[in-house]
């Protein structure tokens, strides 16, 4: 069974150094998207009501705080624990604050994934 594994950054700064480990690891597709939860919105006073042509001094007055969002598909439970353990490395211990969340959900059909293909030297 395929299974999901997704990962919400708390700092985006670390984000090159998981791409390198999840990569050691073997997987060979990630996704990044540019995210923002609940939480740091209402602590960054993040607004969403912004006039259709705002002013570059009200534009440079907002610092938005971001996550970064990575998932990848992967083939069993053995690259999960691999991933999670590879994340840990690299965040610490995801019990505690301020590293992220990671969640694995099952996968039930997976089309058009495909590995990397092998150079002629392997």
């Amino acid at each position: 069974m395929h299974y999901m594994v997704l990962f919400v950054l708390d700092n985006p700064d670390r984000c090159t150094n998981i791409l390198d480990v999840w990569e050691t690891v073997g997987v060979t597709g990630i996704t990044i998207l540019e995210s923002t939860g609940l939480g740091r919105m209402r602590e960054s006073n993040i607004r969403d009501d912004l006039p259709l042509m705002p002013s570059l001094m009200n534009l440079l007055r907002t610092r938005e705080e971001h996550h970064r969002t990575l998932f990848t598909v992967v083939e069993d439970e053995a690259m999960v624990d691999k991933l999670i353990e590879a994340t840990q490395s690299v965040v610490g211990p995801l019990e505690q604050p301020n590293t992220g969340i990671l969640f694995v959900m099952p996968v039930s059909r997976v089309i058009g994934m495909s590995k990397l293909p092998h150079s002629p030297d392997e």
